[in-house]
């Protein structure tokens, strides 16, 4: 059943990549470019091509080709430089164009080119170009082809201001020029390794049956119960100009654009949950919100959270899902970016490959909260001063030392908690019998701490009500949520993956900072 299964996502996976290689004039026309380079035939209509109207190909295509395959066949490559050492009558360039974690080198004569001399002086590091040549094998170490280039176009000049030449930059540094940094190794590898990510996400909930559903980014409804939420109006930005009540103390909002309070959604759990109690499995996978004044390298205020819902399912069905989903993304996206991981391992974290073959092939450890409990108050009584929170007792919400010290340290490898304490957990998550835990579940993994939080719904609407006033919320903002038990209700479980926090994992990346493109943050909304 599991080589079905993957023989199964393997298919799916190819019709997305060919989704993803096809629908432009870079697309469509691409797939066909990768077929005929292998013939050595790429027919082009690209804007700014040469009369031989040779059709672009991309690097990442020319260096995972068969050497008998390309040699000697003309090919149209564009991309931006990354080195390039002239001399008066020779260059090597080192062109990339995103493709792949290696550039191509281009090498280019005096004998070969009538404007040599003219368009070297227009080539720097960060320049765009357009190269028309020759694949050659290549005469030099580290690289198996190269291009002979017979002309160069300079697309776009790029002068000494340029600020990644080439020299290594700090990932702080890197923050600051987020609309320039993808151009670098090692955001640019993880761009990739997150793009293979999502795509496998896709493939996985497709395979095993689940629905795609997009809900709502705009909301009146607080999912966790926190009230850490940005509000989204239309009112005026003045004080004088805010509409109040009679008493002139309180914001009306009934005259606002949704004609009540509305905010950035949090999660898109409980909209998932309508879909789910119709058609049985459904997922999201969108955007988030939430305003924590947080400043640590695991929180962000802008994030994206991938959502599963499941009809007529239980915590342990959550724990399962989950595993499966965790463990398959990664195999994927290791079998799509080997490259990428590579540089990961040697410049990175050189246990990576260790740690996520442990991941994938090893089943995750299950352990009762109360347990996890008892084996921390055990490791800290050796010596509380280690710990920055040593008082660990039923009720305590575990900090990033207790989850990294269980998975890390203790099990050494991926740990499901579960059955926590229901004063720590929120207002949706089905009571236990005993009256003092929920059905709740969070997957802690080593180096990250949390990277799932799942539960069983309560679908009970007595118990959900008297819930919803234990945690002051107001029955009428979710009368809708209601309705689910009150029509048909039936037990459900769900959770909750934050993929920042997963691309983190995959890629041994430290800060989630530089795990997604344009990071929000307390005081950081820049690009």
């Amino acid at each position: 059943a599991s080589r079905t299964m993957h023989a199964s996502l393997s298919r799916v996976l190819m019709m997305i990549a060919l989704c993803r290689v096809g629908g432009s004039r870079l697309g469509g026309a691409r797939v066909h470019a990768h077929r005929a380079v292998v013939h050595g035939a790429i027919m082009s209509s690209a804007v700014g091509a040469p009369p031989a109207a040779l059709r672009r190909t991309v690097v990442r295509t020319l260096l995972e080709s068969e050497e008998s395959s390309v040699v000697s066949t003309s090919v149209l490559v564009k991309g931006w430089v990354r080195t390039v050492r002239s001399q008066k009558t020779l260059s090597f360039i080192n062109v990339n164009d995103g493709s792949s974690l290696a550039g191509l080198q281009i090498v280019a004569e005096v004998a070969g080119m009538t404007d040599y001399e003219a368009v070297m002086a227009r080539i720097g590091t960060g320049a765009a170009i357009a190269v028309t040549g020759i694949v050659v094998a290549s005469k030099g170490s580290g690289q198996q082809f190269e291009i002979q280039a017979s002309s160069i176009e300079v697309i776009g000049e790029c002068d000494d201001s340029y600020p990644l030449q080439k020299k290594r930059h700090s990932l702080e540094f890197l923050r600051s020029i987020a609309h320039l940094r993808a151009r670098t190794n090692t955001i640019g590898a993880i761009a990739r390794v997150r793009s293979a990510l999502a795509q496998a996400t896709h493939a996985f909930f497709a395979v095993e049956g689940f629905t795609y559903v997009q809900t709502p980014l705009i909301t009146s409804s607080d999912c966790e119960g926190a009230g850490e939420m940005f509000r989204v109006s239309t009112l005026p930005s003045t004080l004088k100009e805010l509409p109040k009540d009679a008493k002139g103390e309180v914001i009306d909002y009934s005259s606002d654009f949704f004609g009540k309070p509305a905010f950035l959604t949090v999660s898109g759990q409980l909209a998932a949950e309508t879909y789910a109690c119709a058609l049985g499995s459904v997922y999201t996978f969108g955007p988030t919100f939430r305003a924590e004044n947080s400043q640590t390298n695991r929180h962000l205020a802008e994030f994206h959270m991938i959502e599963p819902e499941i009809a007529f399912a239980d915590l342990a069905d959550v724990m399962d899902n989950a595993e499966a989903y965790v463990k398959y993304v990664v195999r994927v996206a290791r079998e799509r970016c080997p490259a990428d991981f590579k540089f990961f391992a040697k410049m990175v974290d050189k246990d990576l490959p260790a740690r996520l073959d442990m991941l994938v092939n090893e089943p995750f450890e299950r352990v009762p909260y109360t347990t996890a409990v008892e084996l921390l108050r055990a490791e800290i009584a050796k010596d509380p001063k280690k710990w920055e929170y040593p008082v660990v007792e039923f009720g305590t919400d575990f900090a990033s030392e207790h989850e990294r010290w269980l998975t890390e340290q203790h099990y050494k490898k991926p740990v499901f908690v579960f059955n926590y304490p229901k004063q720590i957990k929120s207002f949706y998550m089905r009571d236990n019998d005993d009256g003092k835990t929920v059905a709740a579940c969070d997957l802690l993994v080593p180096g990250i701490g949390e990277l799932i939080g799942g539960s069983q719904r309560e679908e009970r609407l007595d118990q959900l009500k008297l819930k919803m006033a234990e945690s002051k919320l107001n029955e009428e903002d979710y009368w809708w949520y209601l309705d689910l038990r009150r029509y048909g209700t039936v037990p459900h479980a769900g959770y909750g993956l934050g993929f920042e926090r997963l691309v983190c994992y995959v890629t041994a990346t430290a800060n989630i900072r530089d795990a997604i493109a344009f990071p929000r943050f307390p005081g950081g909304c820049e690009f």
